[in-house]
């Protein structure tokens, strides 16, 4: 009977703290919600959606390693969720600036899989658009940032850049 009675109360307390820390997330209170999030995972390490938010609250507060560290176990749990390979091209590239090839080689891949599992998948097609334009292959570039305003009708950045990507290949600045 006790040992019921510590299940429930360790089931209520992970929920409340799943709970918590998603709404925290939600609401663009990232740190605090990484605090939670970390206590609700310490509880229940298997639990696919803790694991996933905590994942992306990582990636926001620039934790790419622990973001990977827990996306590439989610990857094995459900290899068919774009989400999971969303947030494992964000976490592979780290920062932008910063990313190294094959860190952009690898983030491209994680999200052209996300795309393969959902064609529409959200900012997919305008980040593979964003490494490429970094790496100065700006025709593959341009065609990601087209795929981005077919996902997105009302994406005014991609086609911005595909302007500018345009006037940069025929000379103008």
């Amino acid at each position: 009977m006790e040992k019921d009675s510590r299940k429930q109360d360790k089931d209520s307390n992970f929920e409340v703290l799943f709970r918590q820390g998603s709404q925290l997330l939600y609401r663009g209170k990232v740190n605090e919600a990484v605090t939670i999030l970390q206590q609700a995972h310490a509880l229940k390490p298997d639990h696919f959606d803790t694991s996933l938010n905590l994942s992306g609250a990582y990636i926001l507060t620039k934790k790419f390693k622990q973001a990977v560290t827990l996306l590439e176990k989610l990857r094995e749990q459900a290899p068919n969720n774009a989400m999971v390979w969303t947030n494992l091209g964000a976490a592979y590239l780290g920062n932008p600036v910063l990313a190294r090839e094959d860190e952009q080689l690898q983030a491209i891949a994680a999200f052209e899989e996300a795309l393969a599992i959902d064609p529409v998948a959200p900012n997919v097609a305008y980040n593979i658009g964003l490494i490429y334009r970094d790496r100065r292959e700006y025709e593959m570039a341009i065609a990601w940032f087209k795929r981005a305003v077919q996902a997105n009708p009302n994406d005014q950045d991609a086609r911005n850049l595909i302007d500018k990507l345009r006037n940069k290949l025929n000379g103008r600045t």
